[in-house]
């Protein structure tokens, strides 16, 4: 396992049959998003302050290449029908498209309509992505082969990470002013907002099981108390058109 260890600029690579962490490697400033290319055996890790994406090689434990931006770099997703991985350039509202063969970039897109896009998820089959834009507050749906904004669709304050549950064609974005928004998608250029579902604030991140579809939400506080603890939701059937 691979945690981006932002107090020190490092990502911790965890031995998960000793439960320890058996490295550290240094990498540029605040070590955020990442993603896993899994045929090519690395792992993709954002250093949104440093402009930067590091390239960790799984079989040595080892960084083998930094790619450089001139933008604050977001969430990266690896795509597995182009086998490519994207990655939100936030400050100049681009998507950069990496080929983790050679680690090189092959393409930058403007997104038209967004602000600031950190959060990432994608659909692969429908070739669309969903980026949380916090500048302007916009959920945006992106087409991944027309490079094209296809919707927007109003977000809560705070928007940080985003997961699709591909069972139930559902998107989840966590906000940590205090929501999880919910959007369904009817077909790959239509989407509806199902609600903002309320949640305790600092809500940033959360994860889907596409088995049983529950989704996973960490919180930090409650009522402005201090906590640590998992919710788990059981998501409602889908509405109809």
């Amino acid at each position: 396992m691979y945690t981006s260890n932002w107090g020190e600029n490092k990502i911790g690579v965890v031995d998960l049959k000793q439960m320890q962490v058996i490295k550290r490697l240094p990498t540029g400033e605040k070590p955020n998003g990442s993603t896993y290319a899994e045929p090519f055996g690395k792992v993709y890790v954002s250093d949104t302050n440093g402009k930067q994406e590091a390239v960790v090689d799984v079989q040595k434990d080892a960084i083998v290449k930094t790619l450089t931006f001139d933008s604050e770099t977001g969430t990266p997703q690896y795509d597995p029908v182009s086998r490519k991985v994207y990655i939100n350039l936030r400050s100049v509202n681009q998507v950069a498209v990496v080929d983790p063969a050679n680690d090189s970039v092959i393409g930058r897109y403007s997104v038209a309509g967004c602000e600031h896009n950190h959060g990432m998820a994608l659909d692969p089959d429908a070739r669309r992505a969903f980026l949380l834009c916090g500048g302007n507050r916009t959920f945006t749906v992106f087409d991944l082969d027309g490079h094209k904004s296809v919707t927007h669709l109003p977000l809560p304050a705070g928007a940080d990470v985003v997961k699709f549950d591909p069972g139930l064609k559902r998107v989840y974005a966590a906000c940590s002013s205090g929501a999880i928004m919910v959007v369904q998608e009817d077909d790959p250029n239509h989407f509806r907002k199902l609600e903002d579902f309320p949640v305790q604030p600092k809500v940033h991140s959360l994860a889907v099981d596409p088995e049983t579809h529950r989704v996973y939400a960490p919180e930090e506080e409650e009522d402005g108390k201090p906590v640590a603890r998992m919710v788990v939701y059981e998501p409602t059937s889908p509405l109809a058109r």
